[in-house]
């Protein structure tokens, strides 16, 4: 039965990235009446451009999205032990948008990487970048898909451990949305 909305933000841009695959998967599992995804192709953080111009549209944009949804997933992948520049960047400007459309948010973090751990390491840093802006986040149970090269089929998550993990993670995302 489809209801909420739900928002999505993946921290690679590949168009064929395995966690844009597994977020997709996340909203599937999820069941959302709506779903959108914010546009991660943002300027680097920039003070003088942001007392310049002021926060771009484009984050206005995510940072009303992200407000106006029920809950949040966000896929993101592990460069160097650590979240993506490009997810770090967006949240950094999302902390630059008038408001905090974070706060007691329902979220859910996953991750997909090429090495054994998938994204533990990110994963901790994920929640501790968001921890400041006061989400709801969802910690369990934790998806965190290795060697993603051999687990998706199709573009489709198809080991049975990692699919279980991610429909009780959507389960308890949906429960604390209260959906």
């Amino acid at each position: 039965m489809s209801s909420g909305r739900l928002f999505g933000l993946c921290g690679s841009l590949r168009a064929a990235s395995h966690n844009r695959m597994l977020m997709h998967d996340a909203v599937r599992a999820f069941d959302p009446a709506t779903f959108e995804e914010g546009d991660l192709r943002l300027p680097l953080y920039d003070a003088d451009l942001e007392e310049a111009e002021g926060v771009p549209a484009i984050v206005q944009t995510i940072a009303k999205q992200i407000a106006a949804a029920d809950a949040v997933i966000i896929a993101g992948p592990e460069y160097n032990k650590a979240i993506s520049g490009v997810l770090k960047n967006a949240l950094d400007w999302i902390s630059r948008a008038d408001g905090n459309p974070w706060l007691h948010k329902p979220v859910a973090i996953m991750s997909a990487t090429a090495g054994r751990s998938g994204g533990e390491r990110a994963q901790a840093s994920m929640r501790e970048c968001l921890t400041a802006f006061r989400p709801h986040l969802v910690l369990g149970p934790a998806v965190l898909v290795g060697t993603s090269s051999e687990a998706f089929e199709n573009g489709h998550l198809t080991n049975e451990i990692n699919v279980k993990a991610l429909d009780g993670l959507m389960a308890e995302l949906r429960r604390a949305a209260g959906l």
